[in-house]
């Protein structure tokens, strides 16, 4: 009976690794670069993509990578914290899993893939799977770490 159970549970994990991991480290950790390029009010969001120069003006540097498919920085729900933080994740979408096939946001909030038409839950879901062959697939997108920094701003890394 306890393995009927844990296989039911697993059919409920999202998966979110289907994207490739690539390094991840965005240094917005002083107030100043944090008030320039980071989210202050629920649903801000920003992307970052060191290869097409986004955002415009942002003094990417050696050390500065924005994973696969770039970064879309939110303020949105912490599931592990249950705090409305900023979150990220990589802006590819884990079906097509191109690195140019990034998700836009809608008015609803929600990330979605201009190709497959896959919806993810992006403001309160950490990235699952609304609708669409995601949410058959149950592919969410990879997320971030968001840390908080001593200088008044937060650093963006995959570890």
């Amino acid at each position: 009976m306890s393995l009927l159970a844990v296989l039911l549970c697993a059919c409920d994990h999202v998966n979110n690794k289907e994207v490739p991991a690539y390094v991840v480290r965005i240094d917005l950790g002083t107030h100043a670069m944090w008030s320039t390029y980071g989210v202050s009010g629920v649903g801000d969001y920003r992307y970052f993509n060191r290869e097409m120069g986004v955002p415009q003006n942002f003094p990417f540097n050696a050390n500065t990578h924005t994973g696969y498919g770039g970064v879309l920085l939110m303020m949105a729900l912490d599931a592990s914290t249950g705090n409305y933080e900023p979150v990220a994740y990589d802006g590819a979408c884990p079906v097509e899993n191109v690195q140019s096939t990034v998700v836009g946001i809608n008015g609803k909030l929600e990330a979605v893939c201009p190709k497959c038409g896959s919806r993810y839950n992006v403001l309160t879901g950490s990235g699952g799977p609304i609708d669409g062959v995601a949410h058959k697939s149950n592919y969410g997108l990879r997320i971030y770490k968001v840390r908080q920094s001593g200088s008044g701003g937060y650093v963006i890394t995959n570890n």
